[in-house]
């Protein structure tokens, strides 16, 4: 059995004892301040992004990976006994990470690399991750590995709230949800993430009313599904986090995870923000 070896970035909101965990190695993208360009996880947390946010009289902006740094981690990986690779990113549809791991892969052509798009993003990437490391730790097949990233992309629902769009629009990211731009300033939205873009899923007049909506539109979506796991990301929203890990506890059972999110993410969703993926058993 080949030795397959699992790469993410760092939108999936793994915190480096969940990646060690995983035994997954994590590429960072770009947080940018100005002229300053920051690792994003390594060389800014989500404690000094959203300090920093504050103050700055610069909106932040983010970058993807270049192909270089993809085939330097690539050949590291190689070189450390690995024969095949698994490369699961961000959604192509939000970032240009998967083109650069694409290429990455065509320029060291011979060398057995799978790129995936998650199609997702934060917590919902990161489920995905988790499927991946659990097949590839019970020694399955690569193909097998693939089909399960697969089964876990098709089954699992990511819904979270800002509270503002002001950052999704000006990141330029906010995709079908930009029905909700004419809301009121006082309107929290809810997103959701479906094929790897943001819709529009509801709006509430609170985050707490915001909360119990995710909770229960989680409710609806999974009538008839049994629930596999659940995670939860905040950015610069703890006590919202704790409320809301507290709600799923309470409806599903099941004790979410709980992470934050990456300052990248953070540039395009705000202080503020907090979701939740749940991921189902197949049906």
């Amino acid at each position: 059995m080949k030795k397959i070896c699992l790469i993410t970035d760092s939108t999936a909101d793994l915190t480096p004892a969940q990646a060690k965990e995983l035994k997954v190695k994590v590429q960072p993208l770009y947080v940018i301040f100005g002229e300053k360009m920051y690792r994003d996880g390594l060389e800014i947390d989500s404690d000094t992004f959203y300090a920093k946010l504050k103050t700055s009289s610069v909106m932040p902006t983010t970058s993807q990976p270049s192909p270089g740094e993809f085939i330097s981690l690539y050949n590291q990986v190689f070189a450390e006994g690995c024969e095949t690779i698994i490369s699961l990113h961000i959604s192509a549809a939000l970032s240009g990470t998967c083109q650069s791991a694409r290429q990455a892969a065509e320029e060291l052509a011979g060398k057995d690399i799978r790129v995936v798009d998650s199609r997702s993003i934060s917590v919902g990437m990161g489920v995905q991750v988790r499927a991946a490391a659990e097949a590839i730790a019970q020694g399955l097949p690569v193909e097998q590995v693939l089909q399960a990233i697969e089964t876990c992309r098709q089954n699992h629902e990511l819904l979270f709230t800002l509270d503002t769009l002001e950052y999704l629009a000006k990141g330029g990211r906010i995709g079908k949800a930009k029905s909700l731009l004419g809301s009121l300033l006082n309107i929290k939205p809810i997103i959701r993430v479906v094929d790897g873009a943001y819709v529009d899923a509801g709006k509430a007049r609170s985050q707490k009313q915001a909360l119990t909506q995710i909770a229960g539109l989680f409710a609806e979506l999974s009538k008839g599904r049994r629930i596999k796991r659940l995670a939860i990301g905040v950015g610069a929203a703890d006590e919202a986090g704790q409320a809301l890990k507290a709600e799923l506890k309470k409806a599903f059972g099941l004790e979410p995870s709980l992470s934050y999110v990456t300052p990248v993410i953070g540039v395009h969703t705000g202080p503020g923000t907090v979701g939740a993926a749940v991921e189902y058993y197949p049906s």
